[in-house]
């Protein structure tokens, strides 16, 4: 595994092997702390976008893993504006031995692979968010046991998120559903390319969040209007209402399902304090497994 981009990537096989490392890490972590694996690799953490989990999972994964993490702000390389990709990724190469960047255009995390020297790991951009997906289904292994046959039902704007999601469901054998108003879905090539990753499991879309929850091991949503679309706040705010999660659409799925976002949340819009306080939220420990499935990326990339 040389970069990590996009769950589209890598074969299931390289995604158990990365939750099982993320298992043992977590584990060690848990009963003292991790052994210093990373002793004398850094990662330089480049942002477009801030982020609260993003910084502090992977800075303290680095930490916690003997290494060091260099943060570096939106304001102080302007990469794709006062410098080019390209060259920040070159730059940066000959400094550190990873980079993780969080951006808008993913064109600009396929730029710092192309370029750079070093392993690229993808912190989000606006074609997916495989960090986020890999900690999530470490979060179902952990309350469901397994992934495979589990059905995942995704309500919401069909983003980044979620294309990360179907992803990884597919490719780990779980079934996903999802749920948006027309024009705000994942498109057809999405589907296609995760019915491609699907071996003997469904991948559905429809407008329909009870349709989407039905029997639903776990559902998943996100803000409704993502950083970069606020133009476009206030006509989601009229389109999406049916689609909140809420005591009642709860009800439609398994009685023991759990309930997953990515945050953060915009309580009483797309989740109500009901769901994302009540017995079957996940939300801060998966949360926390930022850190964990983090934690494997890196040390796949850099040992």
């Amino acid at each position: 595994m040389k970069h990590f981009l996009s769950i589209a990537d890598h074969t299931p096989d390289e995604l158990h092997n990365l939750l099982d490392l993320a298992v043992q890490l977590k584990d060690e972590w848990r009963r003292g702390g991790n052994k210093p694996i990373l002793k004398g690799k850094s990662l330089a953490l480049v942002f477009q976008k801030p982020s609260l989990r993003t910084r502090v999972s992977f800075e303290m994964g680095m930490v916690h893993l003997g290494g060091y993490a260099l943060y570096l702000s939106p304001n102080e390389i302007k990469m794709g504006g006062r410098e080019s990709v390209p060259d920040v990724a070159r730059v940066l190469s000959g400094y550190v031995d990873g980079i993780m960047a969080r951006v808008f255009d993913h064109e600009h995390i396929l730029q710092l692979a192309e370029y750079g020297s070093v392993p690229i790991i993808n912190g989000l951009s606006d074609y997916n968010h495989p960090a986020q997906a890999l900690a999530d289904m470490l979060t179902a292994l952990e309350y469901k046991g397994k992934l495979a046959g589990l059905k995942m039902a995704y309500v919401g704007d069909g983003n980044n998120v979620t294309r990360s999601l179907l992803f990884a469901a597919a490719k780990l054998g779980m079934h996903f559903s999802a749920a948006a108003p027309a024009g705000y879905q994942l498109s057809e090539d999405d589907l296609a390319l995760g019915r491609q990753f699907a071996q003997d499991t469904l991948v559905e879309q429809g407008t329909d969040p009870v349709t989407a929850v039905t029997d639903a091991d776990i559902i998943y949503t996100d803000v409704w209007t993502s950083m970069g679309q606020e133009a476009e706040t206030q006509k989601r705010l009229q389109l999406f209402p049916p689609y909140q999660i809420n005591q009642a659409l709860v009800a439609k799925a398994k009685p023991d399902c759990i309930v997953m976002h990515c945050l953060p949340a915009h309580r009483g819009e797309e989740i109500t304090d009901e769901v994302a306080d009540g017995p079957n939220s996940v939300l801060f420990p998966q949360a926390e497994n930022r850190m964990h499935a983090q934690k494997a990326i890196l040390a796949a990339l850099l040992t």
